[in-house]
């Protein structure tokens, strides 16, 4: 069984940036994502970034938010910028095709 463990998250204020790390428990040759769940509403996908490194974004989230992926496919990360009181979420890393979820982690843009 795969486990998947992020970190990073926290509290921060608005325009502030954080870098969220998900690590395997194992190599991963499949797709990873950043999924995230708004209060009351269902999990959403952020970001995905594929088994070749190529990531794709939700949105206009690429402006902000960049997602990649280190040589040995064991480990992603999340780098986000000018966060804004909206992107207040838990953050979940993903592999879909496995259906392996983290347990996600907490991210707060508050003054």
């Amino acid at each position: 069984q795969v486990h998947l463990v992020e970190s990073g998250g926290g509290l921060v204020q608005p325009g502030g940036s954080l870098r969220l790390s998900c690590v395997a428990s194992e190599r991963i040759d499949h797709t990873m994502s950043w999924y995230r769940q708004p209060p009351g509403k269902q999990r959403e996908e952020v970001a995905r970034i594929t088994r070749a490194g190529t990531p794709l974004y939700t949105g206009s989230l690429q402006d902000r938010f960049t997602i990649s992926r280190d040589a040995d496919r064991d480990t992603i990360f999340l780098q986000m910028n000018n966060l804004k009181p909206e992107d207040t979420d838990v953050y979940y890393c993903v592999v879909r095709d496995r259906d392996i979820w983290g347990q996600g982690t907490q991210v707060t843009v508050s003054s």
